[in-house]
Parts: C-alpha cells; sequence; structure tokens
C-alpha cells in the first residue's frame, strides 16, 4: 500500500523510450497497413492487396519481435516474468479453439484483457501478439493475416492496461464494470479493424458494400459500414457477450488470482546478494603432520 492509501499497480514489463518508440513504430506500420486502400486511386492496383498480403506479413511480424526484444532489453524482462508469460499465452492459445468457428465465441479475449489491466500496457501488447501467434500456430491458422491479428489483438491488451484507475483507485464492481464495457467495445473494434484486411482483398462482393478505389473515402466508409454489418455484426456480437458474461461472472477471480500472482512474483524487487561478515571469514588451519 502507498501512502495515499491504494495498492501500487505491478508492471512486469515497463515500456522506456526505446520500447515506445518501437511500439509507435510498428502501431504506425499496421494503420498504414491496414488503412492504406481507402487512399489509393484507381489506378493504384489496389485488387493485387491479396498477392502483397505476404510481404506485409514478413515486414510486420520481425518488426513485431522486435518490439519483444527492445522491450526485453530495456526493461530487464526477468525469468518469473517471460514465465508469467508464457503460462498466460498457453492458457490464451489453449482457450481460442475451444470458440472458433461458433457465431464469433472467443473466450481467450476476456483474459487477454484481464492480463493487460492486472500487469500493464506494456505487458499486454506483448501478451496480446504472442498469444495471437501460439494459437495460429496451434489451429493451423498461420498465413498473410496472421500479424494483422496479432497486432490488432496486441492493441486491445494494451488497451486494457491504460484504462483509468489501474494504480488500486478502481476496484470491486466498478472495475469489472468499466472492463466489461471496455471488452464489448474491444470485441467491435477488433472485428471492424480485421474486417479491413478482408474488404479489400474478397471479390466478387455486391456493389453497394464492395470496395471502390479511388472513390470518395466518405463514400467508401459508408460501404464499408455496409460490409461489417452485413458480414460480421453476428461475430462481433458474440465475442462482445461472451466477453461481458465472462468478465461479470468469473472476472474477480481472475483478476484476484493474477493479483496474487504479481505479488509473488515480485517483478519489480530489486535482486541483491549479500553474504554474512561470518561467512566471508576463511579460516586458515595448518596441515596436520
Amino acid at each position: 500500500m502507498t501512502g495515499g492509501g491504494f495498492a501500487r499497480q505491478t508492471r512486469a514489463v515497463r515500456l522506456g523510450p526505446k520500447s515506445v518508440c518501437a511500439l509507435l513504430l510498428v502501431s504506425a506500420i499496421g494503420v498504414a497497413a491496414f488503412g492504406w486502400p481507402l487512399l489509393a486511386d484507381d489506378t493504384s492496383g489496389v485488387t493485387a492487396h491479396a498477392q502483397d498480403a505476404p510481404w506485409l506479413f514478413a515486414a510486420l511480424l520481425p518488426l513485431l519481435v522486435g518490439v519483444v526484444a527492445a522491450t526485453i532489453a530495456e526493461s530487464g524482462l526477468g525469468a518469473k516474468a517471460v514465465a508469467m508469460l508464457g503460462v498466460l499465452a498457453a492458457v490464451g492459445a489453449a482457450l481460442r479453439p475451444l470458440g472458433a468457428g461458433t457465431a464469433g465465441l472467443e473466450p481467450m479475449f476476456f483474459l487477454l484483457i484481464l492480463a493487460g489491466r492486472v500487469l500493464g500496457p506494456g505487458f499486454g501488447f506483448v501478451l496480446g501478439a504472442v498469444t495471437m501467434f501460439a494459437s495460429a500456430l496451434l489451429t493451423g491458422g498461420v498465413g498473410p493475416w496472421m500479424p494483422f491479428q496479432m497486432l490488432t489483438m496486441a492493441w486491445v491488451s494494451m488497451g486494457a492496461g491504460l484504462l483509468p484507475g489501474a494504480w488500486g483507485m478502481l476496484r470491486g464492481r466498478a472495475e469489472l464494470a468499466l472492463l466489461a464495457l471496455y471488452g464489448a467495445v474491444a470485441a467491435f473494434v477488433y472485428g471492424f479493424v480485421m474486417n479491413m484486411y478482408g474488404w479489400t482483398t474478397v471479390a466478387g462482393l455486391a456493389s453497394g458494400i464492395s470496395f471502390q478505389p479511388g472513390d470518395p473515402l466518405h463514400e467508401n466508409l459508408v460501404r464499408y459500414l455496409a460490409y461489417c454489418v452485413a458480414t460480421s455484426l453476428g461475430w462481433d456480437l458474440g465475442r462482445a457477450v461472451m466477453t461481458v458474461v465472462l468478465t461479470l461472472a468469473i472476472g474477480p477471480t481472475v483478476l484476484k488470482a493474477l493479483r496474487r500472482a504479481t505479488r509473488r512474483a515480485a517483478f519489480e524487487a530489486p535482486v541483491t546478494f549479500s553474504c554474512p561478515a561470518d561467512e566471508a571469514q576463511v579460516t586458515v588451519r595448518e596441515p596436520l603432520p
């Protein structure tokens, strides 16, 4: 407890200047990768995005790994934080197949949000990307869409760590309500952002919702909203409902377990070595005749 009476928020991964710069760089490239078709003219050959996607995959994935490497190098990510990251990523990857293909039900979504809330935005960003990567390997979902999923999920988990009241000022039902609301919004935002990847690559859509290169931005945005409603609203709604239900039902237990684990791990405790004076003394004896 601090002097103000609130528990200090644990940061398993602290974002320093290098990490923040790397994160901003990857995020900027991700935004450009998602949104550049909206600014392309009718002569840009935007329909070739499907062939370009593997190159985006090859470019984005090393940058995501670079964010993790910069975070580890600057913050000194210790063995305990790595172990926590591995456990949570494994659990999240195992949860994803339980709801894949069933009305958008994704139980791993709420776990990443709660972990980001407890362990902070830096840990949340790394956890979201690593969990999505591991789940893609587990489910055979490796493809040019994977780095987009990794980056979007990293944003979602990181956003939970940036919510207000993380330093102990918001607990109990108020915190659960905030996390449930964020989870519902994030579920729709995740689907909205990921739809941008498919909207410009899927051919044969109805003319009213298909992407039209060179059209004014506001007209394409209207078509995009119609596309989201027609193709993914049901999936996003299922994801949002499951996230809210799980957050309200077992969120208190999961939050308590995560906070207990982080307290015991003591990520920020300095490691010191001491040698008592009496043990440091070495007695030299004459050899026996």
